[in-house]
């Protein structure tokens, strides 16, 4: 979840005032037979058994994070999903945080660096209670065998953006829709890009203005996705027409694949409206209600059910980097 940067957060995000480590990872799981398994890694220096994790670099969200340590200790490329409780226990320098996530492997087979880890491999959630070096570790795995007995862990991402900081409103004399990216918004687009990348949507929606499809480019070009402008979420048509907006939000859940939505902020009132009416009550009060719902670069990131169509499982929050 995101908010005011705290000690050693990544942009956007927030930690208590006593943690002094932030830290992320993921525990990897799939289905063998019927039984769920999941990822586990053995670290030499510690000679211990424990999910791939590590510290947040410079400028790096707890997503990108997570799938980056994922990606050099295990060897393969995840997609991020419903998040999982985070563990808090004292090290040298004081508390640390560990966020999890769990996710599926989309590209590669594990296998260890042979530095930091030395061994890989899959087992049944109960040898990997049973092996855990660190007690606290036990904790998002209970929560991913829960959401797995429940449904809860097959899941696609449903991400909304708010475009990149726009050149101002007061100094452009032109169309409003032709309106593009001031420098930092540029930067910003490329760090929306890397964020997006932790749930690795294969197509995005966007407001045909320039301002939007310029935030998006840069994910859309990396990973050469499905790309498509609907007019019926720009500021102007959204509203004329609301209703039409509201139905091109609801559009997303028919293909019930990963997507990423980059729309305007006077719009995403309209665009939350959509997502509440998927999501329990007690999850819908977490969207934003107040202008200006969400800051230039933010996303909503919520994973819809694969098994309840349309249902949303959980909601988070993150921010670009903004300089």
């Amino acid at each position: 979840m995101s908010a005011a940067p705290g000690p050693e957060a990544g942009p956007g995000e927030s930690v208590p005032a006593d943690i002094k480590v932030v830290a992320a990872g993921a525990i990897c799981w799939r289905t063998r037979n019927g039984e769920l398994e999941v990822l586990m890694i053995h670290r030499p220096r510690y000679k211990d058994w424990s999910w791939p994790k590590g510290k947040l670099d410079a400028g790096e969200t707890t997503p990108e994070c997570a799938v980056r340590e994922v990606q050099e200790e295990a060897g393969v490329r995840i997609r991020l999903g419903i998040p999982l409780p985070a563990t808090v226990y004292p090290v040298a320098s004081g508390m640390k945080i560990v966020h999890y996530w769990a996710a599926r492997i989309e590209e590669g087979k594990p296998e260890p660096d042979g530095k930091e880890v030395d061994g890989v491999r899959w087992c049944s959630p109960a040898q990997a209670h049973a092996e855990l070096s660190n007690p606290s570790d036990r904790q998002p795995l209970r929560a991913l065998v829960e959401a797995h007995a429940e449904g809860r862990l097959r899941t696609w991402p449903l991400i909304v953006v708010r475009h990149a900081k726009a050149k101002p409103r007061s100094s452009w004399t032109r169309a409003e829709g032709d309106r593009p990216l001031a420098a930092t918004g540029l930067r910003q687009a490329q760090a929306v890009s890397r964020l997006l990348a932790a749930w690795m949507p294969v197509r995005v929606v966007s407001s045909p203005w320039v301002r939007c499809v310029q935030t998006v480019r840069p994910y859309v070009k990396s990973r050469a996705v499905k790309f498509k402008t609907v007019d019926a979420i720009t500021e102007h048509s959204a509203k004329r027409k609301p209703g039409k907006a509201r139905n091109a939000v609801e559009a997303l859940f028919d293909k019930a694949k990963p997507v990423a939505l980059c729309t305007h902020r006077p719009v995403l009132p309209l665009t939350f409206e959509v997502l509440a009416r998927h999501m329990p009550a007690g999850l819908s009060i977490g969207l934003p209600d107040k202008d200006p719902f969400l800051a230039p670069g933010e996303a909503i990131i919520c994973q819809v059910s694969a098994a309840e169509e349309g249902r949303i499982l959980s909601l988070e929050r993150f921010r670009a980097f903004d300089d």
